[in-house]
């Protein structure tokens, strides 16, 4: 049986937002314990996988802080977790994914596609760009104010 959100939902708020984000972050946390790693592991590996240029440790740093907005620290340790799994490897002063890490990103993309495919499945295509629309302000808006708070100095 597929389910569906009642069209007198309430409107999409702060709190939605965050649900939604946590039960899907949920489902691909579940796949990656399963593979050993964690999710910013996950994030980390393919920002490294996906770019057509080597990155430096500080650029893939900079990059994941940018869309996690974690701590470099915390980061600079996911980037010691991965080159130690071998998942990651040294190229002179670059970075670049490792056999093992293209064929862990593969594998995890192939047991989620699945589950992502039925969360997804069924929604009609305009409610899929009006939400795309709708997202892709409030991480503008949200990055914006980020950047002002973070931009003050500490009281």
């Amino acid at each position: 049986m597929t389910t569906t959100a009642s069209t007198t939902a309430p409107a999409a708020d702060a709190r939605a937002l965050g649900l939604a984000h946590y039960a899907a972050r949920g489902v691909l946390e579940h796949v990656l314990a399963q593979h050993g790693i964690t999710f910013q592991q996950q994030v980390v590996l393919r920002a490294a996988a996906t770019t057509e240029a080597l990155q430096t440790p500080a650029d893939l740093i900079t990059q994941v802080q940018g869309i996690l907005k974690a701590d470099p620290a915390d980061l600079r340790t996911t980037l010691d977790e991965l080159l130690a799994k071998q998942l990651l490897v040294a190229d002179g002063a670059h970075l670049r994914s490792t056999d093992a890490g293209h064929e862990l990103l593969a594998a995890v993309g192939a047991e989620t596609a699945p589950v992502t495919a039925r969360i997804w499945g069924g929604i009609p295509a305009e409610d899929l760009a009006a939400a795309g629309r709708v997202l892709a302000l409030v991480t503008e808006r949200a990055n914006t104010e980020l950047a002002a708070l973070t931009a003050r100095p500490a009281l």
